[in-house]
Protein backbone atom coordinates (compact mmCIF):
# COMPACT_ATOMS: atom_id res chain seq x y z
CA UNK A 1 0.00 0.00 0.00
CA UNK A 2 1.08 3.59 -1.11
CA UNK A 3 2.33 6.17 1.65
CA UNK A 4 -0.61 8.88 1.93
CA UNK A 5 0.77 12.46 2.60
CA UNK A 6 0.00 16.68 2.94
CA UNK A 7 2.92 18.76 1.54
CA UNK A 8 2.97 22.57 1.10
CA UNK A 9 1.96 22.95 -2.86
CA UNK A 10 5.55 23.80 -5.11
CA UNK A 11 5.37 25.84 -8.27
CA UNK A 12 5.92 22.06 -10.11
CA UNK A 13 2.49 20.65 -9.03
CA UNK A 14 0.25 23.54 -10.80
CA UNK A 15 -0.23 21.40 -13.77
CA UNK A 16 -1.76 18.45 -11.34
CA UNK A 17 -3.51 21.01 -9.18
CA UNK A 18 -5.43 22.39 -12.54
CA UNK A 19 -5.88 18.90 -13.83
CA UNK A 20 -7.55 17.46 -10.73
CA UNK A 21 -9.85 20.76 -10.37
CA UNK A 22 -10.87 20.41 -14.12
CA UNK A 23 -11.84 16.81 -13.79
CA UNK A 24 -12.95 16.85 -10.27
CA UNK A 25 -15.36 19.80 -11.51
CA UNK A 26 -16.34 18.11 -14.72
CA UNK A 27 -17.33 14.79 -12.73
CA UNK A 28 -19.37 16.53 -10.25
CA UNK A 29 -20.83 19.78 -11.50
CA UNK A 30 -21.30 18.98 -15.30
CA UNK A 31 -25.17 19.07 -14.91
CA UNK A 32 -24.55 22.64 -13.25
CA UNK A 33 -21.79 24.76 -14.92
CA UNK A 34 -21.43 24.87 -18.98
CA UNK A 35 -18.76 23.29 -20.71
CA UNK A 36 -17.13 26.46 -21.34
CA UNK A 37 -17.13 27.37 -17.80
CA UNK A 38 -15.72 23.56 -17.04
CA UNK A 39 -13.12 24.36 -19.88
CA UNK A 40 -11.76 27.92 -18.37
CA UNK A 41 -10.87 25.56 -15.34
CA UNK A 42 -7.87 24.18 -16.95
CA UNK A 43 -6.95 27.43 -19.08
CA UNK A 44 -4.04 29.87 -18.73
CA UNK A 45 -5.89 31.54 -17.19
CA UNK A 46 -6.37 28.76 -14.45
CA UNK A 47 -2.99 28.20 -14.90
CA UNK A 48 -1.43 31.55 -13.44
CA UNK A 49 -3.78 31.99 -10.59
CA UNK A 50 -2.81 29.09 -8.72
CA UNK A 51 0.95 29.72 -9.96
CA UNK A 52 -0.14 32.90 -7.92
CA UNK A 53 -1.27 31.24 -5.44
CA UNK A 54 1.08 28.50 -4.96
CA UNK A 55 3.54 31.21 -4.81
CA UNK A 56 1.69 33.45 -2.53
CA UNK A 57 2.27 31.82 0.75
CA UNK A 58 4.08 28.52 1.81
CA UNK A 59 1.51 26.44 3.65
CA UNK A 60 -1.67 27.90 1.42
CA UNK A 61 -1.59 25.56 -1.00
CA UNK A 62 -1.39 22.08 -0.14
CA UNK A 63 -1.42 18.41 -1.63
CA UNK A 64 -2.58 15.40 -1.03
CA UNK A 65 -0.37 12.70 -2.49
CA UNK A 66 -0.24 8.87 -2.56
CA UNK A 67 2.82 7.39 -3.08
CA UNK A 68 4.15 9.02 -6.11
CA UNK A 69 0.81 10.46 -7.47
CA UNK A 70 -1.10 13.62 -6.70
CA UNK A 71 -4.29 13.25 -5.53
CA UNK A 72 -6.13 16.43 -4.05
CA UNK A 73 -5.48 19.56 -3.05
CA UNK A 74 -6.91 22.53 -1.02
CA UNK A 75 -6.13 26.06 -0.56
CA UNK A 76 -6.83 28.43 2.66
CA UNK A 77 -6.00 31.87 3.79
CA UNK A 78 -6.62 33.74 7.25
CA UNK A 79 -10.00 35.23 6.44
CA UNK A 80 -12.45 38.13 8.01
CA UNK A 81 -15.13 36.74 10.14
CA UNK A 82 -18.40 36.36 7.94
CA UNK A 83 -21.20 38.73 8.27
CA UNK A 84 -23.27 37.29 11.17
CA UNK A 85 -20.86 35.29 12.46
CA UNK A 86 -21.50 34.28 16.14
CA UNK A 87 -17.53 35.20 17.31
CA UNK A 88 -17.16 38.48 14.97
CA UNK A 89 -14.12 39.45 17.00
CA UNK A 90 -12.42 35.98 16.61
CA UNK A 91 -10.20 35.05 13.41
CA UNK A 92 -11.23 33.23 10.89
CA UNK A 93 -9.63 30.71 8.10
CA UNK A 94 -11.53 30.00 4.87
CA UNK A 95 -11.08 27.07 2.64
CA UNK A 96 -11.35 27.95 -0.47
CA UNK A 97 -10.87 24.81 -2.50
CA UNK A 98 -10.98 21.57 -1.02
CA UNK A 99 -10.65 18.60 -4.27
CA UNK A 100 -9.97 14.92 -4.34
CA UNK A 101 -9.76 13.48 -7.59
CA UNK A 102 -12.91 10.90 -7.43
CA UNK A 103 -11.11 7.89 -8.11
CA UNK A 104 -8.54 8.56 -4.94
CA UNK A 105 -11.89 9.52 -3.08
CA UNK A 106 -12.89 7.46 0.34
CA UNK A 107 -9.49 7.22 1.31
CA UNK A 108 -9.24 9.96 3.82
CA UNK A 109 -7.36 12.67 1.86
CA UNK A 110 -10.00 15.31 2.05
CA UNK A 111 -9.70 14.96 6.26
CA UNK A 112 -6.04 15.24 5.69
CA UNK A 113 -6.06 18.08 3.60
CA UNK A 114 -8.59 20.02 5.86
CA UNK A 115 -6.75 18.92 9.19
CA UNK A 116 -3.36 20.13 7.66
CA UNK A 117 -5.15 23.23 7.02
CA UNK A 118 -7.03 23.76 10.21
CA UNK A 119 -3.85 22.78 11.64
CA UNK A 120 -1.92 26.03 9.92
CA UNK A 121 -4.82 28.23 10.27
CA UNK A 122 -4.72 27.44 14.14
CA UNK A 123 -1.27 28.66 14.43
CA UNK A 124 -2.11 32.31 12.58
CA UNK A 125 -4.58 32.74 15.10
CA UNK A 126 -7.81 31.74 13.37
CA UNK A 127 -10.54 29.71 15.69
CA UNK A 128 -13.37 29.15 13.08
CA UNK A 129 -13.39 28.48 9.99
CA UNK A 130 -15.41 28.68 6.56
CA UNK A 131 -16.31 27.36 3.25
CA UNK A 132 -18.48 27.79 0.28
CA UNK A 133 -19.65 24.74 -1.18
CA UNK A 134 -22.32 24.45 -4.54
CA UNK A 135 -25.66 23.79 -3.03
CA UNK A 136 -26.07 20.72 -5.69
CA UNK A 137 -22.84 19.19 -3.89
CA UNK A 138 -24.41 16.73 -1.37
CA UNK A 139 -21.13 14.79 -0.51
CA UNK A 140 -19.14 17.82 -0.09
CA UNK A 141 -21.54 19.32 2.40
CA UNK A 142 -21.61 15.41 4.27
CA UNK A 143 -17.55 15.64 4.56
CA UNK A 144 -17.96 19.08 6.33
CA UNK A 145 -21.02 17.96 8.41
CA UNK A 146 -18.66 15.34 9.86
CA UNK A 147 -15.73 18.12 10.77
CA UNK A 148 -18.51 20.09 12.52
CA UNK A 149 -19.27 22.56 10.14
CA UNK A 150 -22.75 23.20 9.11
CA UNK A 151 -24.63 25.59 7.20
CA UNK A 152 -24.96 28.93 8.61
CA UNK A 153 -27.25 30.45 6.44
CA UNK A 154 -24.64 32.67 3.87
CA UNK A 155 -25.46 32.19 0.32
CA UNK A 156 -23.56 33.32 -2.73
CA UNK A 157 -24.00 32.89 -6.57
CA UNK A 158 -21.48 32.26 -8.87
CA UNK A 159 -21.67 33.55 -12.46
CA UNK A 160 -21.34 30.42 -15.03
CA UNK A 161 -22.06 32.56 -18.17
CA UNK A 162 -24.62 30.48 -18.43
CA UNK A 163 -26.59 31.55 -15.49
CA UNK A 164 -25.50 31.41 -11.46
CA UNK A 165 -24.73 28.34 -9.56
CA UNK A 166 -25.91 28.70 -6.21
CA UNK A 167 -23.31 28.08 -3.07
CA UNK A 168 -23.68 27.85 0.38
CA UNK A 169 -21.45 28.50 3.33
CA UNK A 170 -20.10 26.09 5.86
CA UNK A 171 -18.85 27.51 9.09
CA UNK A 172 -17.58 25.44 12.05
CA UNK A 173 -14.24 25.26 14.50
CA UNK A 174 -10.96 24.68 13.16
CA UNK A 175 -10.82 22.25 16.28
CA UNK A 176 -12.17 19.58 13.72
CA UNK A 177 -13.95 16.67 15.09
CA UNK A 178 -14.03 14.50 11.80
CA UNK A 179 -15.91 11.93 12.78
Amino acid sequence: MAIAAVRAATPADVPEIVRIQGDTWEAAYAAFVPAEALAQLRGPGARAAWTAAVGADAGHVLVATEGDWTVGFLAAAVAMPPEGAASPDQAWGEIGALLVEPRWGRRGHAGRLLATAAEHLRGAGALYGLAWVPEPDEASRRFYARAGWEPDGGVRALDTGAGTLREIRLTGSLDLKLA
